[in-house]
């Protein structure tokens, strides 16, 4: 390539700034107008032109990355200890806190600041920022507001092989997250390729699970400690007990040894309120409730067999389905069974048989749900078959209320935790129902079409707001519920006390009745057996003679009868015997009559020949 021109520049003038001058305009080229190229042009009428005095833009599509978010949390330990002072040892802490103790900075330090806490306390107690100056108002709208439920949050079990949602358990400290169980619960329709996973779901962030809970067999319950929320227990399929601390991980920290577990499913785990906060206690369809303690999981505290005839036998225990308990009651329990039947037991008897107190029958299959009234505990709510009962403990053989038959089978159930007379039930349709007793008993206050699938199970979070259904599918629909049905209303536990206690009275008066009907009935069979022993006493004495010659004759007629069979049968074997000889004998005379002949004929030949 051929260089034409080189431009030099120094490097001192690199970077200099611009420098304008003032100058007269100059004319760069003029373009003179040619008057022939009118010609080329042709005149248009009207003329239309537009103007767009916005400015130009086009439409773009952009599909950006995802954005994954993960939750980390961090486990704040007690610091400020200097580096030779262990905070676990306590004789060193208390040491070194009595040596600051006496240090004059110390004294005046918490001297200066116990009068800005002094300020800040009465500041608070001046006025309460908390109190609500229009609740009358609130409650007058609550009150003309129509009962009604959203769907906040829908999770759905992550693996490819769907399980039910078998369990759930809100965390103790709010409505932020949820451990759901998960399991297969059909009779040998476990897949090889079936995960044993249960999850903990953050309900801000519910795309991924928070925690995955890893257990050695599928779990079917799954309960929070009230005490501890990083502490998890869990009853699993093959009937081990197992508990998390999810500051830990996902592998459980102590699992019960098989030889001393249930063996079957466990239905039901509830923890006891106990000093230490590590005291459960579960139930299993083999027929045995069992308490643990999970610092020494190797073996139960205690057990209990189910068995109502007070044998203490365990193949005539009835399989535990549901478990029920009230911290406010801590040595009563109950249990529903497979039969039907409810347990009331007390676990501070002397003996096993008297740790049975009674038992309720109203059931025609499983108690799939059973629960206390929390203002009014003894009264009960039972979930099974086709409907849902309320009992009331003074009254053992017959519910005091309950629902019509629904087509649908109801698999769960509980009461408002806010409200006295509302409970709520789970049905094989996928339905959920709500249901106010003050206000509709025949039918619930709102049904719900939650999924297609059957629901499983059911739980309230303890505000009364929000609550949890657990599908056959493993899909969990979570559903806020309206003000109405989680406000308490005026009155209402005046009216549902009243209400309740008219009931049970009710059902007394009724059983009063029943069981007079049943001593009547008795003492009239009983009357009927003395009348018949009266009658045959008074017979006379000619009529009993008479039946007895007549018994006598009969009986000496038979043997007369029998004796002259017995003599035709004796003659009857002589004249064959006698038959027999003759007919031999004939055949024997027979046999000898033409030797007779021939000699005849001889002896007529020599007389003929002798007579010439």
């Amino acid at each position: 390539m051929e260089i034409v021109y080189v431009y030099t520049k120094k490097r001192s003038d690199f970077g200099r700034p611009c420098h304008f001058s003032d100058r007269p305009a100059e004319v760069t080229v003029d373009i003179p107008p040619d008057p022939g190229a009118a010609d080329d042009f042709i005149a248009r009428n009207p003329v239309d032109a537009h103007v767009q005095h916005a400015c130009d833009m086009s439409e773009h599509e952009v599909n950006t990355e995802r954005v994954e978010v993960e939750t980390h949390g961090v486990h704040h330990t007690e610091g400020g200890w200097p580096k030779d002072v262990n905070p676990h040892e306590m004789e060193q802490t208390i040491r070194f806190r009595k040596k600051v103790e006496k240090d004059e900075n110390y004294i005046n330090t918490v001297t200066h600041l116990g009068t800005l806490m002094e300020h800040c306390i009465k500041q608070n107690n001046a006025i309460n920022i908390y109190e609500e100056y229009f609740g009358e108002e609130e409650m007058a709208e609550v009150e003309g507001e129509a009962p009604s439920a959203k769907t906040i949050n829908v999770i759905r079990d992550p693996n490819i092989t769907k399980r039910t949602a078998t369990h759930l358990s809100w965390h103790p400290d709010g409505c932020k997250k949820l451990a759901v169980a998960y399991s297969s619960l059909e009779f040998q329709q476990n897949m090889k390729d079936m995960s044993f996973d249960s999850y903990i779901w953050d309900l801000e962030n519910s795309n991924k699970p928070e925690l995955v809970l890893k257990p050695s067999s599928p779990l079917v319950s799954l309960e929070y400690n009230p005490k501890d929320s990083h502490i998890l227990a869990g009853g699993c399929y093959n009937g081990q007990i197992a508990y998390w601390d999810t500051r830990k991980g996902r592998l459980p920290v102590e699992v019960s040894t098989v030889e001393f577990s249930h063996r079957d499913p466990v239905y039901g785990t509830i923890w006891l309120q106990s000093k230490t906060g590590t005291e459960c206690f579960s139930a299993s369809t083999d027929g045995q409730v069992l308490w643990w303690d999970i610092r020494k999981l190797s073996e139960p505290t205690e057990t209990l067999v189910l068995d109502i005839t007070r044998k203490g036998l365990l193949e005539n225990a009835l399989g535990a389905i549901s478990l029920e308990f009230e911290p406010t009651m801590p040595t009563k329990f109950m249990v529903g069974t497979e039969q039907g039947i409810i347990i009331s037991c007390n676990r501070k008897a002397k003996t096993p048989p008297e740790k049975i107190a009674g038992t309720y029958s109203g059931h025609h299959g499983p108690v799939y749900a059973l629960a206390r009234n929390p203002f009014y505990p003894k009264f009960f709510l039972t979930v099974g078959d086709w409907t849902a009962r309320i009992w009331s403990e003074e009254s053992k053989e017959s519910s005091i209320m309950w629902t019509r038959y629904h087509l649908s089978y109801l698999t769960d159930g509980c009461w408002s935790t806010v409200r006295p007379a509302v409970f709520f039930t789970t049905k094989m349709d996928g339905t959920l129902d709500i249901w106010d007793f003050l206000f509709k008993q025949n039918d619930p206050s709102l049904s719900l079409k939650i999924c297609d699938e059957p629901l499983f199970s059911l739980r309230l979070q303890d505000n009364g707001c929000f609550v949890g259904c657990g599908s056959k599918l493993g899909t969990v629909t979570l559903l806020e519920i309206s003000s109405e049905l989680c406000t308490l209303q005026k009155n209402e536990k005046t009216l549902a006390t009243a209400m309740f206690e008219r009931e049970t009275k009710r059902e007394k008066i009724l059983e009063a009745r029943h069981r007079e009907m049943r001593l009547k009935e008795r003492a009239k069979s009983e009357g009927r057996d003395e009348e018949r022993k009266e009658e045959r006493l008074e017979e006379s004495s000619h009529e009993v003679l008479e039946q007895v010659r007549k018994e006598f004759f009969e009986v000496i007629e038979a043997e007369l009868q029998k004796r002259a069979q017995a003599e035709a049968k004796r003659l009857g074997a002589k004249e064959k015997d006698y038959t027999d000889d003759m007919r031999e004998e004939e055949e024997e005379g027979e046999s000898k009559m033409p030797e007779y002949e021939e000699e005849e004929e001889e002896e007529e030949e020599e007389d003929a020949t002798k007579e010439p």
